[in-house]
């Protein structure tokens, strides 16, 4: 194995998903976000954990049909419409996908198989959707035809945790939707439009399922979500020291001699890159975490290692273990704010190189 790996806290996630369930409504499901690799955690590789749930989230085809390759059986539902390209295998894996437009719909309707569908209301996100004033003629659209199961209508809130009027006006628009929807189907399984954020602020837009995602491997979704919730982050990364040296005055050090040392410095080199999801704009701004103290990162991060300053401490030596993020004295809110990011860019964005070891303390 890699010196480099991710730690990924399976106690931690439980612990999560505990705390979410004791926000909701009783007959409240949920239905986990596990796109992206679970977020990058690979959580959604532990078919022990998503068995858990009688329904899952993911956002492309190809990831619906990992899972039905690993063995999950139950309903997986992908929440953005794909391309026509991908009805056969959708249709292949038995995946319930969310529709928003007429060309989808007849495509779909070619294929006279069976297929089951969640309707997507645009409420304000700006990206998919049906117009709420669509709902009743998109309905009558689709129920004509044998093939089609309408099980669900969802909408997406764009700003849950920074502007509640608005929020307030996108549930508004969804109510009216839903409400035609249940006139128009009786038997109708699912209505959500509660992501990690509207789950947190808004109770009364929970319905019957809701679809936490990055709440639920325990980081900061919003403003202030940690406040209102009581989260335990799952993942750590860390690395090794491979190789260690000092060097005088006047050196110069990685690609392009973006750092040129100003006295004697011992330099620690540690083998993780950009190759492994670690940005470059944390060259000479950003720090790791080595024998309880944070020292800089100096040069320009490279595709497989980066440099880091370990002059200060008091002992350190190949094989010191060295933490990217530690969720205490580094957290990932504070790397996301150095590359001028959020923090779901910087978990989802790490590679598939980096070994992903599951721990249970």
């Amino acid at each position: 194995m890699r010196p480099t790996i991710m730690e990924v806290n399976l106690k931690n996630f439980r612990f999560n998903l505990n705390h979410i369930k004791e926000k909701l409504s009783k007959g409240t499901k949920i239905m986990p976000v596990i796109k992206a690799n679970a977020y990058g955690t690979c959580i959604n590789t532990r078919l022990d954990i998503i068995n858990e749930f009688d329904i899952v989230a993911v956002a492309i085809v190809q990831e619906g049909v990992f899972l039905r390759k690993l063995g999950y059986q139950k309903e997986i539902f992908i929440l953005n419409q794909p391309s026509i390209e991908e009805i056969d295998e959708i249709l292949e894996n038995n995946l319930t996908v969310g529709i928003c437009s007429n060309y989808f719909l007849e495509e779909l309707v070619k294929k006279k198989k069976s297929a089951k569908v969640h309707i997507e209301i645009g409420t304000g996100m700006g990206r998919t959707g049906i117009h709420p004033n669509r709902t009743a003629e998109y309905i009558d659209q689709i129920q004509v035809q044998d093939n089609i199961k309408i099980e669900g209508i969802y909408t997406h809130m764009s700003c849950a945790d920074t502007d509640y009027e608005y929020t307030e006006k996108q549930i508004k628009s969804f109510e009216k939707a839903v409400q035609i929807a249940k006139n128009k189907v009786p038997d109708l399984r699912y209505v959500h439009s509660c992501a990690s954020n509207g789950l947190v602020n808004f109770p009364e837009a929970h319905y019957n399922l809701v679809r936490p995602g990055m709440i639920l491997y325990g980081y900061q979704s919003g403003e202030k979500i940690k406040e209102k919730i009581n989260l335990k982050p799952v993942c750590k990364l860390k690395s090794k020291i491979t190789f260690l040296k000092t060097v005088k005055s006047g050196t110069s050090i990685g690609y392009a001699r973006k750092f040129i040392t100003q006295k004697e410095t011992k330099i620690a080199t540690i083998p993780i890159g950009y190759a492994d999801g670690i940005r470059r704009e944390l060259s000479n701004i950003g720090e790791v975490f080595i024998n309880g103290k944070k020292v800089p990162i100096i040069g320009n991060i490279c595709m497989d290692g980066l440099m880091a300053d370990v002059t200060n401490l008091e002992h350190v030596e190949i094989g010191d273990n060295v933490w990217i993020w530690d969720n205490e004295n580094i957290t990932l809110e504070q790397i996301a704010s150095k590359c001028n990011t959020i923090n779901y860019e910087i978990i989802s964005t790490i590679s598939s190189r980096v070994p992903r070891v599951f721990i249970e303390e």
